[in-house]
């Protein structure tokens, strides 16, 4: 096993109580291999900045993860912006028994999508969607996420008007808050474990 691979499942080992969720070693086993799969195309595709096996492990993954405690069994929900897969991939790994639309306009990282999907059986609880959400009818889920949309607070008042009914679990700092105040939605927000500004914004659209 190599040094990067070793540093990233000891990381989520030790932290992940921190994050509230407990994760079974063959899961783990499947994030590092999820890790290395984006280290591989990172270079190419730009898929996350550039960080440390353990910054990966915490700020990518176990962060992600915080959103298990609010899906429940069978949930279905959608990821606006996808990238890299952030937030949707981790859970959908972990917990198999929930059901993703993943939404992402680049057409080369709906490619890599596509391919994850493929390596970790994902296909039969996962669909992409390669366009801009705002092209798209709002899919049939009870839940939307988003963790690093381009320009999200200027697009923030078209993903409220399109994910109508839905409730709302979004990333972010103050700024995001501000803006979900200033439009008058009303949320509960979670602070990360490990960080200092970085919340889960939950909310009821």
């Amino acid at each position: 096993m190599n040094d990067l691979r070793q540093q990233f499942i000891n990381t989520v080992e030790i932290n992940q109580t921190s994050f509230g969720v407990s994760i079974n070693d063959e899961k783990i086993v499947e994030l590092a291999d999820y890790y290395e799969f984006v280290q591989k195309h990172n270079a190419i595709l730009h898929l996350v900045a550039p960080c440390s096996a353990e910054e990966f492990a915490v700020r990518h993954i176990l962060e992600s993860l915080t959103l298990l405690e609010f899906l429940p069994e069978n949930a279905k929900f959608a990821d606006v912006g996808a990238g890299a897969g952030l937030p949707a991939l981790p859970c959908l790994i972990v917990r198999q028994d929930l059901h993703g639309v993943l939404i992402e306009s680049k057409p080369k990282k709906a490619d890599f999508l596509k391919e994850v999907l493929a390596k970790f059986d994902l296909g039969k609880c996962t669909i992409i969607q390669n366009k801009q959400f705002e092209e798209l009818p709002k899919p049939d889920v009870e839940f939307i996420t988003c963790r690093a949309l381009d320009k999200f607070t200027q697009k923030l008042p078209k993903l409220l008007k399109w994910s109508k009914k839905s409730s709302l679990l979004l990333f972010g700092g103050n700024n995001l808050g501000a803006e979900l105040e200033k439009y008058g939605v009303k949320f509960q927000k979670k602070l990360i474990p490990m960080s200092e500004q970085r919340f889960l914004f939950i909310a009821q659209n």
